[in-house]
């Protein structure tokens, strides 16, 4: 067949991946070149370990706390939009109990899917994209929540993800080189790390290598619909015919498919992220610090240090004041990294899309017969995308899914 696949990011290139693998022709389109999608800046976490959605209870309270500190992790613009009341509002809804209980499991199943054919992956030897499993440590400061903590470890336990509540001897044991200030924290051994532009470049270069056509700096305009079908996908200067397309342009997504005539519930949650050299070797073990909501990855000789949410619609520009609540983060939790502000230059930024009850859209739209949809990861795009193109790629071949995606439905809202 021949699939057109709308979006470069890892969800796109994933499918693309496993799409070429059975054989079909695979042509990828991107709006820009491909080298600033919201992968690329990803904090590097495999992270089987979220299994609770960011719709939860107490989200809400926490995020109104935080809205009133110009550095704090999270943020949500004031602005009059249909769109973002009606997401707001699904937000609400499903910041329950009973959503979390049952988003557990699906998180569980699709982080672990992904995993193991990221470990498959690592096998085939493509080619090298910085991948160790060193697990993931939660860090605290502060007694509430080393007691959030121990809830969230349990949890996991029960779900049947190994979680070790550490005291502040036994984290500072596992970093030898560097001191961290911590009351202590939880130890998720069976997450992992990678380098995101290793992967997201060499991934490219390698479908390229295979035959998949890319399409970049290529602006998608609208879709030729008949009989329920999409005939092709219009582009500047001409159509493209396909048998099958894929939507996977991030936090693009939901402009992009109301011109299929589906309202897709998507908000772009802005996050930073800046390398410092030559602390690669200080931080052993991917931290996430929780009271900053900062996250430290090392990547060969750098240290890559991420963080925030801001939802404030389709804006790129650089808030310096959420760079500065990242960088304080870093250095409370690692008083001797004695990391600097970055130049406002040097600093990523992308738009993660969140969808209003945490969990992403996979799955077909069902007033048209060949539109599979593959967006709303939230800050787990890169954790989740070996799973998401493995779906993808067996929702167009009518292939046994490797799980059950009914929660995942573009259509649930």
């Amino acid at each position: 067949m021949k699939i057109s696949i709308i979006g470069s990011g890892i969800n796109g290139l994933f499918s693309a991946y496993y799409l070429q693998k059975q054989g079909h022709k695979v042509t990828v389109i991107d709006q820009s070149d491909g080298s600033d999608s919201c992968s690329h800046g990803n904090a590097g976490m495999i992270v089987p370990s979220h299994i609770i959605p960011l719709a939860a209870p107490g989200m809400i309270a926490k995020g109104l706390r935080w809205m009133l500190s110009s550095t704090s992790p999270f943020y949500i613009r004031p602005r009059l939009s249909g769109r973002l009341l009606k997401w707001g509002w699904l937000f609400y809804k499903n910041a329950t109990a009973a959503h979390v209980e049952k988003s557990i499991p699906i998180l569980r199943d699709i982080s672990l899917l992904s995993k193991t054919l990221y470990q498959d992956f690592q096998r085939e030897q493509y080619f090298d994209f910085g991948w160790h499993e060193r697990g993931l440590l939660m860090l605290y400061q502060t007694p509430a929540m080393a007691h959030e903590e121990a809830e969230g470890a349990a949890i996991a336990n029960k779900a049947g993800i190994e979680a070790h509540v550490l005291s502040q001897k036994e984290v500072q044991n596992l970093e030898p080189n560097t001191k961290v200030n911590v009351l202590g924290g939880v130890l998720y051994s069976g997450d992992a790390h990678l380098n995101p532009n290793l992967l997201i470049a060499n991934l490219k270069k390698y479908l390229h290598t295979e035959g998949v056509e890319f399409l970049s700096k290529t602006e998608v305009l609208n879709f030729r619909v008949e009989n329920q079908r999409v005939k092709s996908v219009v582009i500047q200067g001409g159509e493209l015919e396909l048998d099958e397309v894929v939507v996977a342009v991030g936090a693009w997504s939901g402009v992009l498919t109301e011109k299929l005539g589906l309202s897709l519930p998507l908000q772009g949650g802005k996050g930073y992220s800046m390398m410092f050299e030559g602390l690669g070797e200080k931080v052993n073990v991917p931290a996430i610090m929780l009271e900053a909501r900062a996250t430290a990855t090392p990547m060969g000789n750098h240290l890559r240090c991420a963080g925030t949410m801001e939802i404030a619609g389709i804006d790129l520009s650089v808030n310096m004041n959420r760079v500065k609540g990242i960088v304080q983060g870093v250095n409370s939790f690692y008083p001797e990294l004695y990391v600097k502000m970055p130049q406002p230059e040097t600093v990523w930024r992308g738009l993660r899309p969140c969808s209003p009850d945490g969990l992403p859209y996979i799955g077909r739209v069902s007033h048209l017969k060949n539109v599979t949809i593959a967006t709303g990861h939230g800050m787990m795009g890169l954790s989740l995308g070996p799973a998401t193109g493995k779906l993808v790629s067996e929702i167009v071949e009518k292939a046994p899914l490797s799980m059950r995606i009914e929660s995942l439905s573009p259509m649930r809202f």
